[in-house]
């Protein structure tokens, strides 16, 4: 029997090495949605992964509820595995490139819009154009007023490139330290979960929607600064927007709806 607990550790593991301040990130997060929508909230987990904000938004507030949403089946598998039995949230399969996936959404978190929808470390394998269509059908509906909408990514001003190329080094060379102390990356990670007799039906599934992430990054993704992200949310039709938590090289941006 594959151990989910023992998966979503792993995880964790893998994506502390590229984020040592993850943890700083969700705190701010989850204050941030008590601060504006209360400890029940109806929550929107948006590309969802493993559930890392699920578990923690559970944690945190006993009395919430959440939807997660992801395209990735061999994520979706381990996050589906972690939660079985847990009443307080669901999974759903859906590319958020495809207007489909709000009704499916809506559906399965009782109908209505939600009051928190939140996002790590996964909008930017987006492009510019199918973010602000994103953030339109996040406006439109998916987000009730007076709700939140938080996405904490990486997130370089070009204003500074002097500063991010610095920036760059220093965390490449501590990742080098711990990659050669035997920390599991990115395609590390995956040749373990395509070796896994439970999860590599999924993993063969997901490598041929994204490319083999153990043949390096596939991404199409474009990234853009912080204040771009609050110009798409506003122009969208968030009425306030803003960056609410920083680090060199990432950022959290805020859409109040």
């Amino acid at each position: 029997m594959t151990d989910w607990q023992e998966w979503q550790r792993s995880w964790d593991r893998q994506q502390e090495w590229y984020l040592p301040d993850r943890e700083e990130r969700f705190r701010v997060m989850l204050d941030t949605v008590e601060a504006l929508v209360g400890d029940r909230p109806r929550v929107l987990d948006l590309a969802c992964g493993t559930g890392s904000i699920t578990a923690r938004v559970l944690k945190r507030f006993p009395g919430a509820t959440t939807v997660g949403v992801d395209l990735d089946p061999a994520l979706l598998a381990i996050a589906r595995g972690t939660f079985e039995g847990e009443e307080r949230t669901t999974f759903v399969t859906a590319d958020l490139r495809d207007a489909a996936w709000v009704d499916r959404v809506l559906a399965a978190g009782a109908g209505g819009p939600f009051d928190a929808v939140l996002t790590t470390t996964a909008l930017h394998w987006m492009r510019t154009a199918d973010l602000r269509v994103l953030y339109e059908r996040l406006a439109g509906g998916v987000v009730r007023p007076g709700g939140v909408f938080l996405n904490a990514d990486h997130m370089p001003d070009p204003a500074t490139p002097r500063v991010n190329e610095a920036v760059h080094a220093l965390d490449r060379a501590r990742r080098d330290r711990e990659k050669a102390a035997g920390t599991q990356d990115w395609a590390d990670w995956w040749a373990e979960v395509a070796r896994d007799p439970e999860l590599a039906d999924a993993a063969a599934e997901r490598f041929g929607i994204f490319g083999d992430p153990r043949q390096g990054d596939h991404s199409d993704g474009e990234v853009q600064a912080p204040g771009e992200h609050a110009a798409i949310l506003l122009g969208a039709g968030f009425v306030e927007a803003r960056t609410v938590w920083a680090s060199p090289s990432d950022a959290m941006v805020l859409g109040l709806r």
